[in-house]
């Protein structure tokens, strides 16, 4: 609790108005990657409480679209349709097709963490499941030559996971944020050119 209110990225997203300092972490890829630019359409998984919703939706503009969702509720944000539910549902995933309509998604970005046990191995496949849910999502929704970004914790399936990302994107980065806690196994797995 120490660590969090001390922590400089908390204290500037309550100044800035963020939901949640992840929201720097997106910011810092996108700046580094370019996978979110004006008029896309883009999908966030594990999108509550919204920091990264908050983030797209300007980035978007209004000729683009945001569609999030989370098993969890999120307040709305303009420019953002966000649809509650396990998007592993098939309600929940056919009420996001029908959102999308006709349209494919330029990109796809999940912060998604597993609720933790306490048990690493545990926590670690949880993880591990989501993340690759995630990617399955996106070879489902992306626009040829789309993008995708993935919270992934390093432990066993990590490099197994990386692999099947680099099937599927032409370019394969690992992004460690500034605002990702040093001690925290988190990186994010960036994908680039989906190969369709």
């Amino acid at each position: 609790m120490e660590d969090h209110l001390n922590d400089p990225y908390v204290k500037k997203a309550q100044v800035d108005g963020y939901r949640s300092r992840a929201s720097y972490k997106l910011i810092e890829i996108n700046e580094k990657d370019q996978l979110v630019r004006p008029g896309n359409i883009v999908m966030d998984l594990g999108s509550a409480p919204g920091g990264w919703s908050q983030v797209l939706a300007p980035m978007v503009g209004d000729s683009g679209r945001v569609i999030a969702s989370d098993i969890l509720p999120m307040d709305s944000i303009v420019g953002v349709s966000f649809l509650q539910g396990d998007f592993t549902d098939e309600a929940v995933y056919n009420a996001i097709l029908k959102e999308l309509g006709d349209d494919r998604v330029d990109t796809v970005v999940s912060d998604m963490a597993p609720n933790l046990s306490g048990n690493n191995t545990t926590d670690q496949y949880s993880s591990i499941y989501l993340v690759e849910l995630a990617l399955d999502m996106a070879r489902n929704v992306l626009k040829p030559g789309g993008g995708f970004c993935a919270k992934v914790f390093q432990g066993v399936g990590y490099e197994e996971y990386v692999k099947a990302v680099r099937q599927s994107f032409a370019k394969v980065i690992i992004r460690k944020p500034a605002a990702s806690r040093p001690r925290s196994r988190e990186v994010y797995v960036v994908g680039k050119g989906f190969k369709g």
